[in-house]
């Protein structure tokens, strides 16, 4: 879709072009991780579908045929979902996002709060806090503290950067051998593009966000794997994060890293049900 600043939106909707909410069923946007292309990921297509969810993902700027957006910070991921919510007819909605994806989550509900009803974070980044101790139990930090000298600095770091594979557990592993190799796959089709989103998603965590988190109005579900070498576990506690969220609870799946903890993903929609069904995810 074509945005009023002119950019391109690359959108994915299973539920087809210019639907809208006639079906009835809750609409759920997925937030992707960093770095991915936004393409729907056939295991959530098929959690979302047995559940009559309406799903919908869209690639941040720079990703998957999206357009660049040099300098954006986290909270402009809010008002690209605005713009693609009106434009498919989709008056309210939950959010997930999972790594990369957990901080824009957490913008559209903070500067949308009469649109979000509810959040799910798996895995996601907290506000850098300007200490050290943030970095804490990631495996490879030197991409997160490139950006934080600046967009330049990142770039350049870009220019060398590896994988490191100790960033992921034994469970990881397993999890991108079976239900989410789809995920693996889709992360490298990413990769291949370039790593203009990356990098500016990495410059838009380590610097403000640009949202005030006290203003998220619906429930939040913060979902950690207690293994995570990529998202440490403090970050599901981190002031004021957690403090700073007036509707925040935190599972925390002791055995799970970066990437098991996706398979938390089924009771995570099941809970956005039955808030939508109870009436508290209404703000």
């Amino acid at each position: 879709m074509r945005l009023r600043d002119g950019r391109t939106l690359r959108v994915h909707d299973t539920r087809g072009d210019d639907a809208g909410d006639a079906g009835g069923g809750p609409t759920l946007v997925w937030h992707h991780g960093s770095s991915q292309t936004g393409a729907l990921l056939p295991p959530l297509v098929a959690m979302a579908a047995e559940r009559g969810i309406r799903l919908v993902s869209y690639g941040r700027p720079a990703y998957g045929g999206s357009s660049p957006r040099p300098g954006r910070d986290v909270a402009s991921a809010a008002h690209d979902v605005a713009e693609l919510a009106d434009a498919l007819g989709i008056d309210r909605f939950a959010v997930m996002g999972a790594s990369g994806g957990g901080p824009h989550a957490l913008a559209c509900a903070a500067v949308t709060p009469e649109r979000v009803t509810g959040v799910v974070c798996l895995a996601g980044i907290a506000p850098f806090t300007g200490e050290d101790g943030w970095f804490a139990g990631m495996a490879s930090d030197g991409g997160l503290r490139a950006a934080a000298a600046g967009r330049a600095t990142r770039a350049r770091y870009a220019e060398h950067e590896e994988f490191d594979p100790v960033s992921f557990t034994a469970a990881d592993w397993a999890a991108l051998e079976g239900t989410w190799a789809p995920l693996g796959e889709d992360a490298q089709r990413a990769g291949a593009a370039g790593p203009d989103g990356l990098v500016d998603d990495d410059v838009a965590f380590m610097a403000p966000w640009g949202v005030d988190l006290a203003a998220v109005a619906a429930p939040v579900l913060l979902v950690q794997g207690g293994q995570d070498r990529v998202v440490p576990p403090a970050h599901a506690h981190l002031q004021p994060h957690l403090r700073a969220l007036p509707h925040a609870e935190v599972w925390l799946r002791p055995d799970d890293g970066h990437i098991s903890v996706l398979d938390a993903c089924p009771e995570a929609l099941d809970r956005l049900l039955a808030l939508r069904a109870d009436g508290r995810a209404v703000p």
